[in-house]
């Protein structure tokens, strides 16, 4: 461990201390260590990607809602029924995570039979970035695409009500010779754990992600927790998120928009929804030639010309790719309020937290 160069008040830490670390968090809360190391695995993925609304931020809500809020730390998922490519998985109340990788990979094994396969999520809960996921599909020769329902923080278009969620979308495609081209957006201006970021640094968020709870864009992070995240194109934005979140759980039998919860209650154990689906290229196109056609659509598209000022142009998932080879070499930063979260989550549940304990200012 070690300071972050240049930023107060954060420390970095290598990806497998960290990963046994958030583990045996779960693993204290009742989880076995298989699903305890799938969850710690996939937030700290997110960090390792600067995707750190989606990271170990999460494990305190995570011990809260395994011990407090009603979610299964031995939750099994299942699969319900299949037909064709057509699956529908029971998560049996577990983290979201757990269900979600079930699934996918439920998903992958029918489609190298029957080609493209969607599996329908139910009983889930929170699942954490969705590139977890469409990579898996991707690592297999696959097209992934991922999408979930999230708790309502956006207002119809002109509204001020809070009943759309920011009901993320994930696509992740092979590339040869490279990382796969992923894509993992919410369709809100940003994610409200990004927010959460500047609210804990006490910094402003950037204009055009929030408006206050009237309805008035603001800067101040507070005011936006407690007002509506923008959405992305405008009605566009609003009705793309209305697709994902109906296709995230009308299939399974999930809980859409509020029926899942709220922001002032929180969610609803085992009421999320979320659906995986896995598009198998052999089905289609020969991989390589598909694979390496991408390469170079993705190579015109970096070379493309730039504005003034634009040192780079980037497709789709490479920023995070370079992210994650940096923190690979120099170490995964947390802020201090991470740090003194994880701390009071390893204290509820009895688990190790002097790793995160060391010099917390």
């Amino acid at each position: 461990m070690a300071r972050y160069p240049g930023v107060e008040n954060e420390r970095r830490f290598g990806r497998r201390d960290l990963c046994a670390a958030v583990a045996s968090i779960f693993r204290a809360c009742g989880m076995s260590a298989a699903d305890a190391d799938l969850v710690a695995d996939s937030l700290v993925a997110a960090d390792r990607r600067g995707i750190h609304s989606h990271g170990v931020l999460r494990v305190a809500d995570y011990v809260k809602k395994l011990q407090a809020e009603g979610v299964d730390p031995r939750g099994a998922p299942a699969l319900v029924s299949r037909a064709g490519g057509a699956l529908v998985v029971d998560g049996g109340n577990s983290l979201g995570q757990v269900a979600g990788v079930f699934a996918m990979d439920q998903a992958i094994a029918a489609a190298r039979e029957v080609q493209v396969a969607f599996g329908a999520v139910r009983n889930s809960n929170h699942c954490g970035a969705l590139d977890y996921y469409t990579l898996r599909a991707a690592g297999q020769g696959m097209i992934g695409i991922a999408g979930t329902n999230a708790l309502p923080t956006m207002a119809p278009w002109g509204g001020v009500d809070k009943i759309v969620g920011l009901n993320p979308l994930s696509v992740a495609m092979p590339v040869a010779g490279r990382a796969p081209l992923v894509l993992d957006v919410a369709l809100g201006a940003t994610a409200h754990g990004k927010i959460r970021v500047f609210a804990q640094k006490g910094e402003p968020i950037p204009d055009g992600w929030a408006f206050d709870a009237d309805g008035r864009p603001t800067t101040d992070a507070q005011a936006a927790l407690d007002g509506l995240i923008q959405p992305i194109g405008a009605f566009k934005g609003i009705g793309l998120a209305m697709i994902v979140g109906l296709m995230s759980t009308l299939l399974s039998g999930a809980g859409y928009g509020l029926e899942s919860g709220n922001m002032t209650d929180d969610a609803f154990a085992g009421r999320d929804g979320q659906f995986y689906l896995a598009l198998n290229i052999a089905g289609f196109e020969d991989p390589d030639r598909f694979a390496t056609r991408l390469a170079g659509i993705v190579a015109d598209f970096e070379a493309s010309r730039r504005a003034p000022g634009v040192e780079r142009i980037y497709v789709p998932g490479s920023l995070e790719a370079d992210i994650a080879a940096r923190h690979d070499a120099e170490g995964i930063p947390l802020n201090a309020e991470t740090l003194r979260s994880l701390v009071a989550a390893a204290d509820a549940c009895g688990a190790d937290a002097a790793l995160f304990a060391t010099d917390v200012p």
